[in-house]
């Protein structure tokens, strides 16, 4: 479990981190949200004591990370896959970090083998892809077998092979009742990955809750209606006192779920075609509540070539 009070850094005149109070509960994969600049990197360097709170504290199972006899058998992490010796061999690397907290040698090769780089356990880390260093720094934390697994951005730089693998990982772990704290910017692989969402934007916090809870609340949601008649269809569901747009050959309609729709259509005896909920992704919802957080904003491209013109 990680646990945050009142957690606060500040660099000079700016708050990085602002007062953030959070519970990364085990059993879970919970997620880490936030536009660049939100204070993600910062508060995950705290939690592994890189960085000293300003004020405040964050505690991994009870105690500060620094207080750990051997923190690598506590929190496994994955920050920057490419902070290792180039001229050294994965092999190596994993064997001197084992050492250094007093971990049997024989999980060095169950680690490699489980991330897939038993076979190039040899080669030097200077020579590997992006992917491959992604799959040696997730095998650095899972080194100890910790209880609390904290990954930033684990799925950079790997194809989909890797992506789905890394997603089962984290769920396979959270199974096993550990502590998966993960940050990303791919929403769909958040949407598929978590089950629970911590939202930051400026060092504080938007949204502490459930995957399903975050959707419900900031989520938009609209039913399509196809239908033969649809202009007495709309004549319909505006009577009815319902929210309609009307988009090529469709309705969409708002007011109601998708199960009143078709009853109150139906009962007119009217025939419909197609009957769907939409909801909007996790991004559109994301976008949506951080949009006042945004630190750095771009522009469309026709803006763009309005303002050359």
């Amino acid at each position: 479990m990680i646990q945050a009070r009142a957690l606060t850094k500040r660099f000079g005149d700016k708050t990085a981190v602002d007062g953030l109070d959070f519970t990364v509960e085990p059993g879970r994969v919970t997620g880490f949200l936030g536009p660049n600049g939100a204070g993600k990197s910062t508060t995950m360097r705290m939690v592994l004591g890189l960085d000293r709170p300003t004020s405040g504290s964050v505690t991994v199972n009870g105690r500060a990370y620094a207080d750990s006899p051997a923190p690598l058998r506590q929190i496994g992490a994955l920050l920057d896959a490419h902070a290792i010796h180039p001229g050294r061999s994965a092999r190596d690397h994993l064997r001197w970090m084992a050492a250094s907290n007093g971990i049997p040698t024989h999980r060095v090769g169950e680690v490699l083998d489980l991330v897939g780089l038993d076979t190039v356990a040899g080669q030097r880390a200077g020579r590997f892809s992006l992917g491959m260093g992604q799959r040696l720094g997730i095998a650095a934390a899972l080194l100890g077998d910790p209880p609390v697994v904290v990954l930033d951005e684990p799925v950079n730089g790997l194809d989909p092979e890797g992506i789905r693998w890394v997603r089962h990982l984290a769920r396979q772990l959270a199974d096993e009742g550990r502590t998966v704290f993960v940050s990303s910017h791919l929403m769909s692989e958040m949407a598929l990955m978590a089950d629970h969402l911590l939202v930051i934007g400026r060092g504080r916090i938007l949204a502490d809750t459930s995957m399903q809870r975050f959707l419900t609340d900031h989520a938009t949601s609209f039913v399509r209606v196809k239908a033969p008649g649809l202009p007495a269809v709309a004549t319909l569901l505006d009577r009815a006192g319902l929210d309609l747009e009307r988009v090529d050959d469709a309705l969409h309609v708002t007011g109601l779920d998708a199960a009143g729709v078709g009853e109150l259509v139906g009962r007119e005896g009217h025939v419909l075609h197609e009957l769907t909920l939409v909801q909007s992704s996790l991004e559109d919802a994301f976008m949506r509540l951080t949009a006042d957080s945004v630190e750095y904003r771009t522009h469309a491209p026709a803006e763009l070539e309005g303002a050359s013109a």
